[in-house]
């Protein structure tokens, strides 16, 4: 895909959601099931059953997936995708590209071993490695555009309001 095809593809949505932006307001839904072995919560992801567990840190087998690791997966993957299509959209070209996401955490805060200690990450970090023969002006603007564009990272960085409620069934 070049960009005039990127263009083409995203032009009749992007018209709609300036006619109409009530229909760009789309809610995403994540839905998981604790019907599992051990402590772990079966999630699905639209295409696969992923099943998280206790990070070995805090007494899992490691056998389950982290839920750590998957917000940092999730990150991994919204970059790179955003990365793909700002590239293409500004047409620099990316002979390859890795995207890296690493995150601290002080697990005594989830273990409640420390009531100082805050639960979550206290940093993450994200980098990209791309060979690719543009100037540094357009890396510049890729990622400064990549940054603008990843939802996960948006996310991530403004901290939107959540809200927690529980419900019996």
């Amino acid at each position: 895909m070049d960009a005039a095809e990127l263009r083409a593809m995203q032009a009749p949505i992007k018209e709609r959601y300036k006619t109409d932006p009530s229909a760009a307001v789309i809610t995403l839904k994540a839905k998981g099931s604790t019907e599992s072995e051990g402590i772990s919560c079966k999630v699905e992801t639209g295409r696969a059953l992923a099943i998280a567990g206790l990070h070995p840190a805090t007494g899992g087998s490691g056998l389950e997936l982290c839920s750590g690791d998957m917000l940092l997966e999730a990150l991994v993957a919204c970059a790179g995708v955003t990365l793909k299509s700002v590239a293409t959209a500004i047409e620099v070209p990316l002979k390859t590209g890795n995207v890296l996401a690493e995150g601290d955490l002080d697990f005594r805060g989830t273990l409640g071993v420390d009531k100082e200690t805050p639960v979550g990450f206290r940093e993450i970090r994200l980098r990209f490695e791309v060979d690719t023969d543009a100037p540094q002006d357009k890396l510049d603007l890729l990622l400064k555009l990549t940054e603008r564009y990843c939802v996960v990272y948006q996310t991530i960085k403004n901290g939107p309001k959540v809200s927690v409620t529980m419900a019996r069934v």
